[in-house]
């Protein structure tokens, strides 16, 4: 690999020779040396407050809910964080190395202009994302507010899934993530300082509850698991645990492909690599098993699971106790939110754009979208969570993931030229500005996948389709991300310059 110093320090320099582009604005610029100021507790940090969040303990417990025990669940969570981390790492290199973001990154291999492929691509996934978390935020200020005003209200009985209430607070709170939008990174970098502490304590709290309340950990790790002999699905197993542990793979996907925007900001490469190992798949692991823990306890406790932690702290009798916790929640989700969901969707929307997109108003479009994608729906229960939700947009992030490590590890050897990639006739440009052999290994990395998808959101009978390849569905992201990554290097051979 090419050595880490030289080309930093001369981004003022690239810079200025490329600032009149149409493919240039200030928040997609090469970052100079003088900003590169995370170091590798920075990177762990991160990791652990992004990965101290709802969604984590949703995970989990969803897997609870599916069938597994507490340790099937824990050590699914760990080994698909564990395999996420490798091209985690691999397309980190190029953001420490050369201070760009992930859109630029992707011009190398799709063109300067069909980069917008993977970029939307991945900003549509984040909108999901920021919906999710956003509903996650609403729903914890609408208990606060029925637990207030003592209410029962009935649930909803229309073709939109929810309250009037549920979608007025879903809309408040979406209006303050839109106003720390508009404060802009400053008022970001602050809740992500008093996030991880938040979440981490509203956890225990929780566990320390599902303790007292279900007699001690033993009842609550004795679960046996659903797959067991004997047990209601027994011998099934493996056909729960492979499309599981791509569904955890899938839930790090995007950052996986955008982590450039990240570590375009790294002192060096041992920071980020060291950083992000130490910090991603271990306190998801740990962040994980108090969600398997407490939703274990509500089997117990209440006799059916509850995989919802929102719906598990509304169980709190005392009023104090459940305000606190719920506005500690809603603090800690709109932390996470903004860092996880916004600031790298901002970047791909901006680069359709470059002069008339900002990170800003990049931000609002996320927004936008995120309330049209009716999150609600994403998490109404975790089989659609797992099955539809995370491994239906794995099947498009991992041969994306797929085509760029392939083409800046294998065929450029990590050596590119970071003024070319901000001028629309430079060598990244292909034929008009598309990549001919990227797109074409993208849509044929995704093809497996598709037969399967379509039978699991019913537009297709399981009958239509001979199951060997239904079943393809169930590995997307390791398929796609292996298909793609070959056919990108054949291609790439045969028309190296399409």
């Amino acid at each position: 690999m090419p050595a880490e110093s030289g080309l930093a320090a001369n981004a003022p320099d690239v810079e200025a020779g490329i600032g009149q582009s149409r493919l240039f604005n200030a928040d997609l610029a090469p970052v100079p040396q003088s900003r590169r100021k995370w170091g590798m507790l920075s990177f762990a940090a991160l990791w652990v407050s992004m990965s101290a969040c709802i969604p984590t303990y949703m995970l989990a417990s969803s897997l609870i809910g599916g069938g597994m025990n507490w340790w099937q669940a824990v050590l699914t969570i760990f080994l698909g964080n564990l395999i996420v981390l490798a091209p985690m790492i691999l397309n980190a290199h190029a953001g420490t190395l050369y201070g760009i973001p992930f859109p630029v990154y992707c011009r190398a291999s799709f063109g300067t202009s069909g980069a917008n492929v993977p970029a939307i691509l991945r900003a549509l996934v984040a909108c999901g994302w920021f919906g999710i978390q956003t509903w996650i935020g609403g729903e914890a200020i609408y208990k606060i507010c029925v637990t207030i005003a003592g209410l029962h209200p009935a649930p909803a009985a229309n073709w939109f899934g929810i309250t009037g209430g549920q979608f007025l607070c879903f809309l408040f709170f979406w209006g303050i993530n839109m106003w720390v939008i508009y404060r802009g990174i400053d008022t970001i970098r602050f809740l992500l300082n008093v996030k991880a502490p938040l979440l981490i304590a509203l956890g225990l709290l929780l566990l320390w509850w599902a303790w007292r309340k279900a007699g001690g950990f033993g009842p609550i790790l004795s679960q046996p698991s659903q797959f067991d002999a004997g047990q209601p699905q027994a011998g099934k197993f493996f056909a729960y645990f492979f499309p599981a542990l791509t569904g955890m793979v899938g839930f790090w996907a995007t950052f996986s492909l955008n982590i450039p925007d990240f570590s375009r900001y790294a002192k060096s490469q041992r920071d980020q690599v060291i950083g992000q190992a130490l910090g991603l798949p271990l306190t998801m692991a740990l962040y994980s098993f108090i969600g398997v823990a407490v939703t274990s306890a509500t089997m117990i406790i209440f006799g059916h699971t509850i995989w919802d932690p929102v719906d598990v702290l509304t169980r709190f009798q005392n009023p104090v106790v459940l305000v606190g916790s719920m506005l500690a929640l809603c603090l800690a989700t709109l932390a996470t939110n903004i860092a996880a969901n916004v600031v790298s969707p901002a970047n791909d929307f901006a680069h359709l754009a470059p002069r008339k997109i900002s990170f800003r108003r990049g931000g609002f479009i996320t927004g936008i979208i995120g309330v049209l994608l009716m999150p609600w729906k994403l998490v109404a229960d975790p089989t659609g969570y797992i099955f539809t939700w995370l491994i239906a947009y794995s099947a498009l992030l991992g041969p994306i993931g797929g085509i760029l490590i392939a083409d800046y590890f294998v065929c450029r050897r990590c050596k590119l030229n970071v003024t070319a990639l901000y001028q629309t006739d430079g060598e990244y440009r292909f034929t008009n500005g598309f990549s001919v052999v990227a797109l074409i290994s993208l849509t044929i990395g995704v093809l497996p996948s598709l037969p399967g998808f379509l039978v699991n959101i019913n537009a297709l009978s399981a009958e239509s389709i001979p199951t060997s390849l239904a079943q393809l569905y169930n590995y997307a992201w390791f398929i796609g991300f292996a298909v793609a990554f070959a056919v990108y290097l054949v291609l790439r051979r045969i028309a190296p310059k399409s």
